[in-house]
């Protein structure tokens, strides 16, 4: 199973698993998202989507919490 991190357009982050058609939570914060991703799915390190431009990646690459 996976498990992905995404901000929305309104700042807000969502904890959503892979095929689902909603999101399992709505939290402000990513670090807020990834700990209630951890809650949620214990043992599942979830994909974190890249919110900045850096030298290893851009923006739509994801990286594991």
């Amino acid at each position: 199973m996976k498990v992905f991190i995404e901000r929305r357009d309104d700042g807000k982050y969502t904890v959503t698993r892979q095929g689902a058609q909603r999101a399992g939570a709505v939290t402000d914060t990513q670090k807020a998202a990834i700990e209630e991703s951890r809650r949620m799915h214990p043992g599942v390190r979830p994909d974190v989507e890249r919110q900045r431009d850096t030298d290893r990646g851009g923006r739509d690459k994801w990286r594991k919490a």
